[in-house]
């Protein structure tokens, strides 16, 4: 059985020099390059089969070889697919020398780089199922190396590619609550970023407690624009914006965030959240506005990008359209006339007073806070500021 296997590698090795061969011979290469890649091919059949058939330590450097060769090129990538490295190099993931496991997990980020066809076989090869599950059993570069390598295969997910979360997500999740890296969490986030793109993975990624993972990790800067992306994903479902609604950080965490003047992409995505969760949701317009979303909408509406401007925009009117409902009935000519000194007259007399005397607080607190906004703006304005807090920015995925 061996001897089938390793025949049919050096075929297939044999094929792919011939055809290098045949392009050479068209296109003139020289001497000088026709030697080079005979080189290369000679080192490509040795590492395959060291790969396949050799013991551990001429497989640690039959990975270390495919992973240079990898790195060369594009087309070099996909001839070391055709020859079969890739199911080999998944089985060395699991392997218990350290070495051997982080060269293959190294060989396989090299292999899948801008190839969907590798990663497509590095799934069906089972690398999600050898992910690991203990991680105080792997130092700092290997945790990188698997998020890293998980980072580039997840991007099967907007292709509608099946991958199976049941397996990805405790390994996601495990490494962004451990005390890992920015590096490693950031890589993860991209990975969460990635899933949460088909609307059907909604429902494993809240099951699996990712949107408070969220919520606290956009509450940093350094890690705030990829968790909000995703959450703003999310909460396009019912499920998603539920689990924002329940959760005790929102509305004030995201309100919080759009106070970020450095951070006008956090601006926008958070304002885009806030907008989908007070979307016909009366309830959470109030919460809104008692932890003090208004006054933060103004400032933003003034000195926010392009974009947040308009978002903030929208939010307010909602709110000031919200108002004019609740004060309507007071508001205008009422529609039944009544006798002059009666009872009910003293009383709508009364209550106008009473909504006369509320819309002026109203509008002296919204002077005030402009006054305090204006004056700012100014300032900012006279130290050269003004012009890089306004930038124009826009935004493919998100409706608003």
């Amino acid at each position: 059985m061996e001897f089938l296997e390793e025949r049919e590698q050096f075929e297939k090795a044999t094929a792919i020099e011939d055809e290098m061969e045949e392009r050479e011979g068209e296109s003139g290469t020289g001497r000088g390059d026709r030697e080079k890649d005979v080189d290369l091919m000679a080192v490509l059949q040795t590492a395959v089969k060291e790969l396949h058939f050799g013991r551990w330590r001429e497989r640690e450097k039959a990975a270390r070889d495919i992973m240079r060769l990898a790195r060369h090129d594009g087309k070099l990538r996909k001839i070391l697919a055709e020859l079969g490295v890739i199911p080999p190099l998944v089985s060395m993931v699991v392997s218990p020398v350290t070495s051997s496991r982080r060269l293959a997990i190294q060989a396989l980020i090299e292999l899948a780089n801008g190839t969907f066809s590798n990663k497509a076989l590095m799934v069906d090869a089972g690398i999600l199922s050898r992910l690991p599950t203990n991680f105080d059993s792997l130092d700092e570069s290997t945790r990188q190396d698997f998020a890293q390598l998980l980072l580039s295969v997840s991007s099967l997910a907007s292709t509608q590619f099946p991958l199976k979360l049941s397996t990805i997500l405790p390994f996601l999740v495990g490494l962004l609550v451990s005390d890992s890296t920015i590096q490693i969490k950031d890589a993860c986030l991209g990975t969460l970023y990635n899933l949460s793109m088909p609307l059907e993975n909604a429902g494993p990624l809240i099951q699996n407690g990712v949107v408070a993972i969220l919520l606290t990790s956009s509450s940093r800067k350094e890690t705030s624009e990829k968790s909000l992306s995703t959450l703003g994903n999310l909460a396009m479902t019912l499920m998603g914006k539920k689990a924002m609604e329940d959760s005790p950080l929102v509305p004030e965490s995201l309100i919080e965030i759009m106070t970020w003047e450095d951070k006008p992409r956090c601006q926008e995505i958070s304002a885009y959240i806030l907008m989908t969760l007070a979307h016909q949701s009366p309830a959470q317009r109030e919460k809104m506005a008692k932890s003090g979303i208004v006054s933060v909408l103004l400032e933003v509406a003034l000195l926010g990008s392009t974009l947040a401007q308009k978002r903030a925009l929208k939010l307010l009117q909602w709110f000031k359209d919200e108002k004019q409902v609740k004060m309507g009935p007071h508001s205008g000519p009422q529609s039944r006339r009544v006798s002059m000194g009666s009872p009910v007259n003293e009383r709508e007399a009364s209550r106008g007073q009473m909504m006369m005397m509320m819309q002026k607080m109203v509008k002296q607190s919204l002077d005030k806070n402009m006054e305090v906004i204006t004056r700012r703006a100014k300032v900012a304005a006279e130290s050269s500021k003004l012009k890089s807090l306004i930038i124009s920015s826009s935004s493919k995925s998100l409706p608003y």
